[in-house]
C-alpha cells in the first residue's frame, strides 16, 4: 500500500520534500497557510488545502493523525513550527520529521517529541524523501543528477546467495561497492561473498536503476 504523507509548509525546502514524495508515488496532502503556494500545488501534491496548523481544531479537521508521516517545514516562525509539533504529538500522529531554524530550535523539537529534526542546509528535499518512503534505505547520498550511492538493508531476500547468483551488476546495472557487516566493512567484495540478514549494502549507480532494484528485490 501507499504511504500517506503530510506536508506543513510550502517553502521552498517543503516544496521539495512534497515534488520528491509525489515523484517517488507517494500520497501527499500539501498544507500552507499562504493561498498562492497552496494553489501552486494543487496540481503537483494528491491534496493541497489553506489551514493554519497551529490550530488544534483545523488540524483535528484535516484527519492528519491518520497519515504514516507528517513532516513540518513552516518556515522562519519557530514558534508555529514547535506548537504544530507539539500539537501533532498529543494527537499521536505516527512520525513527524520537523525542519529547524537552528540548533537550539533541535533542542526544543527533541525535547518536545519529534522523530526527526532536519537541517535544510545540511540535508536535501530530495534525500530525506527516499530515506523516508523506503523501510530498507538507511542513507542516500546523491552524486549527481541521476546517480547515487545508497546504503540498503539487506533482507531475507537477499540473504543466503552470494553476488554471483544475484548478478545484480548485469540485471540492474549498479554495483554494491562495499558491505558493512556488524563492525567490519568489506571493501570491493567477492562475487562469491555471501550476503547475511542485515548486512548493509553500500550501492551505487543510476536513481532509475537503483529504484528498480529496490522495488523488485526488496519489496
Amino acid at each position: 500500500m501507499k504511504k500517506e504523507f503530510a506536508v506543513i509548509g510550502l517553502g521552498r525546502f517543503g516544496g521539495s520534500i512534497c515534488r520528491a514524495l509525489v515523484e517517488e508515488g507517494m500520497e501527499v496532502l500539501a498544507i500552507d497557510n499562504n493561498e498562492d503556494r497552496v494553489n501552486e500545488f494543487s496540481m503537483i501534491a494528491s491534496h493541497a488545502v489553506v489551514g493554519d496548523t497551529t490550530d488544534e481544531s483545523v488540524v483535528k479537521s484535516l484527519g492528519i493523525r491518520n497519515f504514516d508521516h507528517v513532516i513540518i517545514a513552516i518556515g522562519d516562525n519557530i514558534q508555529a513550527s514547535i506548537l504544530t509539533t507539539l500539537i501533532l504529538k498529543e494527537l499521536g500522529v505516527k512520525k513527524i520529521t520537523v525542519k529547524a531554524q537552528n540548533d537550539y530550535h533541535e533542542k526544543v523539537l527533541r525535547k518536545i517529541g519529534a522523530d526527526q529534526v532536519v537541517h535544510p542546509e545540511r540535508d536535501m528535499g530530495r534525500r530525506i524523501a527516499h530515506n523516508i518512503v523506503s523501510n530498507n534505505v538507511l542513507d542516500y547520498l546523491e552524486l549527481s543528477d541521476q546517480h547515487s550511492i545508497v546504503e540498503i538493508v539487506a533482507n531475507e531476500k537477499l540473504a543466503g546467495y552470494t553476488l554471483i547468483d544475484l548478478d545484480i551488476r548485469a540485471k540492474y546495472g549498479i554495483n554494491i561497492v562495499a558491505i558493512k557487516r556488524k563492525q567490519d566493512i568489506i571493501v570491493s567484495p567477492m562475487a562469491d561473498e555471501r550476503i547475511q540478514i542485515n548486512d548493509i549494502l553500500i550501492v551505487i549507480g543510476a536513481d532509475i536503476d537503483i529504484n528498480r532494484f529496490e522495488k523488485k528485490v526488496m519489496s
